[in-house]
């Protein structure tokens, strides 16, 4: 049996210094690997458990493993995985298939035509969003792939209610908003991990698929999957988020992350057996 297992990335399988949620005493915290630099400063983390139980899990020959994220071609490929080469990436939410590292023009294509199709223009939205926030707790706006945009903010001054605002105007022309940290996503509705997860599964033919993550940009994924999990913290855990298939964890922070693929390894073992 050829097992897919898809896992968003930060603070699901990967966490940044202010993510960890090193909660426990320092002389029993995990010790920890760095899998991401930039800027020539580490930026992401795994826990050396996680990581060498990622290793093992890539190694065998049933897994497809496809780290599938929101990050960007550019930002994904900054991360170190430890283990044989992922031969498949979802990146942009959906928007960009790596095959073997490279972009997948049909893909590409494919995910332009329905954009254009079903959902409010990249430069209406973006427009929209440099409008409406304020300077005052503003740091960054983004365009990420020309497919969707992003703003950097001062998370504890931007008040609810421009938040709840923003997300039923998207809503309205067939986006969705999601917080994550600092970050505040407008992505195309059908923009999603999960369409690029079925090609993915349909090109290797797997047949079972495994997923993990956090945000609600995650629930598609979650729920395309036959089996998933999320962690005890992010916006799906905030929002008591649950689906029939989907395994709500208790464990928060970076050794949720352990403990994610410690449960896609535990699968694969059954599914074998």
């Amino acid at each position: 049996m050829t097992v897919l297992v898809a896992s968003d990335l930060d603070r699901t399988l990967i966490y940044s210094a202010a993510a960890l949620g090193l909660t426990m005493p320092d002389p029993v915290a995990p010790r920890l690997l760095c899998v991401e630099v930039h800027e020539s400063r580490p930026l992401s983390f795994m826990t050396e458990t996680a990581a060498a139980l990622l290793a093992e899990l890539t190694a065998d020959s049933r897994v497809v493993f496809v780290p599938t994220t929101t990050r960007t071609r550019k930002q994904y490929q900054r991360i170190r995985f430890p283990g044989r080469p992922a031969p498949y990436a979802i990146c942009a939410n959906g928007g960009q298939l790596l095959v073997d590292g490279a972009p997948d023009r049909d893909w590409r294509r494919q995910v332009a035509k329905r954009l254009a199709q079903e959902c409010a223009p990249l430069e209406e939205v973006h427009g929209h969003l440099l409008d409406s926030a304020d300077p005052l707790w503003l740091r960054k706006a983004r365009v990420a792939e020309d497919l969707f945009a992003y703003l950097v903010v001062e998370r504890d001054l931007v008040p609810d209610e421009w938040l709840k605002s923003l997300e039923e105007w998207a809503g309205s022309r067939g986006w969705t908003v999601s917080l994550q940290g600092r970050k505040i996503y407008a992505v195309p509705r059908p923009l999603t991990k999960s369409a690029a997860m079925r090609e993915v599964a349909r090109r290797t033919g797997a047949e079972h698929t495994l997923a993990a993550g956090d945000s609600l940009l995650d629930a598609d994924l979650l729920e395309a999957a036959d089996e998933g999990w999320r962690p005890g913290h992010g916006e799906l855990a905030d929002a008591e988020w649950h689906a029939p298939n989907v395994r709500a964890l208790t464990t928060r922070g970076v050794v949720a992350g352990e403990e994610i693929v410690r449960q896609f390894s535990r699968a694969v073992g059954r599914l074998s057996a």
